[in-house]
Parts: structure tokens; C-alpha cells; sequence
């Protein structure tokens, strides 16, 4: 049970931020946002709060940000069709009745002969119980909405539409998901420096386990490290190599404690990594607490795990690893259970991890992902138009039917290898 609700948690956080950063940048872009969603499917929970109803649903592989224009946008309201009208105190048109009008008898009913809710805003045609009908133009308000069913709609006026902005805003509100994995991965790693302390080079003894080597011999944590059989060490580094390198082989250990000069017999256990026997004595590496360095310690950290990442895909792509070494949400679970049993501090640095790769993937230029729609716009920038939009979403529906596939084959071979 624990590990399910670690599950949810960190997964739920990482799409949180991501949908996030999309939902700010195109919120400061001027961009109506209809809909924050975690996950897809039917909702669960929704609420509504000024333009945006935040909604979570059933299915927790996701979530999405629905910006006004990126969808085919309104019911069009045609010539003949019979509207009611509510109005604001500016004599404004606040509310666009479709159907079921009867349910507000304030409503003025009228006779459609022309209206546009997207660019000049108004509302033109006859109103019924006039003796004297004539044609009559009313304005519309930027924040009106239309009620179908009951249901209230915001219209998008087009400078409040995805479209209508430039393509730095366009560009940003989609960079700024991924963008926001990577800051929630570096804020993640700098907590984690803040209370666990920034591993330090140095020769020095960190913690010792209660059932290691290192204590049952007598070392103690503080405990700076001369040389080990004679050898001069000068690194926290030096000290691992040689200890990993002499399993079950008493080793003579030069320390300096306290001013006192003192030698020490210590050896190491045998462990078995992978086919390899190597030694540990049961000693963590020393850590030194700052402020200021576990920013710069976050920013590194940040920067080595996406290098080590965007290896990884780049072996993938050579063929050095096979499609089998992927993992999907099973995959993901599994490894949370594993790493869940070592602590929440181990559990933050998994999620630091799986924040990175998630902003990692999302920038790859795949359709249907963020990378994708970044590169269509960076064509838009080179040809200096955009490129036609029903070509641009069939290309986009074909990436993610093919992005649907690739996620059940991934699965499939996370349930076969765990679970068959």
C-alpha cells in the first residue's frame, strides 16, 4: 500500500509541475486556459476557479493543459438560429443561450442574422416581441459565455486563442513543461543537500553502518584516512578504489584522529555486485552542510543525471541497448517499490531522476510530444509561416497512436519481466 501511494504521489507531482509550467507561461502569454487536467479519462474530481476548471481523472498516465484555439474552438452560431441573450451592467451580451431557453425567462430571445465570437464580437438579428422588429446589433463581452445544456462555455476571442500569440509565447508555454521537470529535479536535489549534507571528496569517514567492517575494527566516523597498505590517499575516491579492489583481504589502515596518529587492521566483506566481488567495510562518504553549496550541488547534480540520460537514449538509438531495457509505468512502479524500502531520502532522489527523464523525453522531437510541437514551430521560424494545421495534427494524432503503441509493447515486456 505504501508503495502505491508513493507511487501516486510522485508520478502525480511530476505531471503536477510539468502541466504546470505549460499553465503559467500560457497564462502570461494571455492565453485562455479552459481546462488543468492530471490524468486522462473521465474526471473524478473538478473544480472551477476564475477561467480554468482544474480537474483530476480517472486514468493517472497524464495530464494536459487545454488551451483555447489549439481545438477546433466553438458551436457556430448560424444564420436563423434562435438565441437568448443575457446581459451586464455595460449592456454587454454575458451570457449566449443555445438551447432549453425557457429556463431563463430574463433571456431576450433573437433571431440570428449574423454574429462573430471571435473577432468583432457581436451578435446581429431580430429580437422577437418587438411590434416594430428591426434589425439590431449587440455587443458582445470578451468574457461571455455560451450555455448549452446547461453548460457554460467561455468564448475565446482570438487574441486570447493559442494561435493569435507570437512564436516566443507560443513556443515558451510549450518549452515550459519540460523546463519545469528539470527545476523541480534541481529543487528536489538541493533539499536533499540541505538535510543530508553535500558528499565531499575528501579522506574522511562519513557514518559507519552498525554491522560493517569499518566499526566492528574500530574506525570511527571523522576519522581522516593517511593510507591504506602503505598507500597514500589523497580522495574520498582513492579510499573506495582500494577498498573495492581488496574483498576479504585485511588491509592496514593510517588514520589521524583526533591529532593522535593511529593504525587500524580492517577487512573488507566480500559483496557480490553484478558477477563481481568487491569490498566494503560498511562506511558512507563524509558530507559537509551548506546553504550555498547545496544550490551549486543541485545544479550539478541536475546537469549529471540528464547527461547520463540523454547517454543512455543515445546507446539506444546505436542499438547498445535493445527496446527491452525501457521501462513503462509497471517498470516505474516496481523500481519505486525497490527504492521506497530504503528511505524517503533515496525515494526524493528517485523522483529528482524520473522528473529529469520525464522532461527529457517530452523534448525529444516526436510527434504528439512537446519536442515535437517545438519543432514544427522551429520550421515555422525558418520558413516564416506556419505550417497547415490539419497537417500538422494528423501528424501529431499518427505520433501519438504510434507513442500508444510503443507505451503497450514497453509494458508488455514490464509484466513479463517481473511478473511472468
Amino acid at each position: 500500500m505504501n508503495t502505491v501511494i508513493a507511487f501516486i504521489v510522485i508520478f502525480g507531482a511530476l505531471v503536477f509541475f510539468h502541466e504546470l509550467g505549460h499553465l503559467i507561461f500560457a497564462k502570461r502569454a494571455g492565453i485562455l486556459c479552459r481546462e488543468f487536467a492530471i490524468g486522462f479519462g473521465p474526471k473524478v474530481f473538478s473544480f472551477k476557479k476564475n477561467e480554468t476548471t482544474y480537474t483530476i481523472r480517472l486514468l493517472p498516465i497524464g495530464g494536459f493543459v487545454r488551451m483555447a484555439g489549439e481545438d477546433p474552438e466553438m458551436i457556430e452560431i448560424k444564420p436563423g438560429h434562435r438565441v437568448g441573450l443575457l446581459f451586464n451592467k455595460s449592456e454587454e451580451v454575458q451570457k449566449i443561450i443555445l438551447n432549453n431557453k425557457e429556463k431563463y425567462p430574463n433571456a431576450r430571445i433573437v433571431e440570428v442574422e449574423r454574429a462573430d465570437i471571435e473577432h468583432e464580437l457581436f451578435v446581429k438579428g431580430y429580437e422577437e416581441g418587438e411590434d416594430d422588429s428591426q434589425l439590431t446589433s449587440f455587443p458582445i463581452s470578451k468574457t461571455a459565455v455560451l450555455v448549452e445544456n446547461g453548460v457554460e462555455t467561455q468564448i475565446a476571442p482570438f487574441d486570447r486563442q493559442f494561435g493569435s500569440k507570437t512564436l516566443g509565447q507560443r513556443t515558451m508555454a510549450i518549452f515550459a513543461g519540460p523546463m519545469m521537470n528539470f527545476i523541480l529535479a534541481m529543487v528536489i536535489f538541493i533539499i536533499l543537500a540541505i538535510f543530508q549534507g553535500i558528499p565531499s571528496n575528501e579522506p574522511v569517514l562519513g557514518k559507519l553502518t552498525p554491522d560493517g567492517s569499518a566499526l566492528k575494527a574500530g574506525l570511527q566516523e571523522g576519522d581522516v584516512v593517511n593510507s591504506i597498505e602503505g598507500s597514500e590517499v589523497s580522495s574520498w575516491q582513492d579510499v573506495v578504489e582500494i577498498i573495492r579492489k581488496n574483498p576479504g583481504n585485511e588491509l592496514d589502515f593510517s588514520i589521524v584522529r583526533e591529532g593522535q596518529n593511529m593504525e587500524l587492521p580492517v577487512t573488507p566483506e566480500v559483496k557480490d555486485v553484478e558477477g563481481e566481488k568487491i569490498g566494503l567495510i560498511g562506511v558512507y562518504s563524509p558530507v559537509e552542510k551548506s546553504p550555498l553549496k547545496s544550490i551549486s550541488y543541485g545544479v550539478k547534480e541536475t546537469y549529471f543525471w540528464t547527461k547520463e540520460i540523454f547517454s543512455m537514449l543515445g546507446k539506444l538509438l546505436t542499438g547498445q541497448f535493445s527496446i527491452d531495457a525501457l521501462s513503462g509505468p509497471v517498470g516505474i512502479y516496481v523500481s519505486t517499490d525497490t527504492v521506497a524500502k530504503s528511505g524517503i531520502f533515496y525515494l526524493m532522489k528517485w523522483a529528482a531522476i524520473l522528473s529529469i527523464n520525464l522532461g527529457i523525453m517530452n523534448l525529444l522531437p516526436f510527434p504528439a510530444l512537446d519536442g515535437g510541437r517545438l519543432t514544427f514551430f522551429a520550421v515555422e521560424a525558418l520558413r516564416g509561416k506556419p505550417i497547415d494545421k490539419q497537417k500538422e495534427g494528423m501528424v501529431h494524432f499518427i505520433g501519438f497512436a504510434l507513442l500508444m503503441l510503443l507505451m503497450l509493447v514497453v509494458t508488455w515486456n514490464d509484466i513479463q519481466r517481473f511478473f511472468l
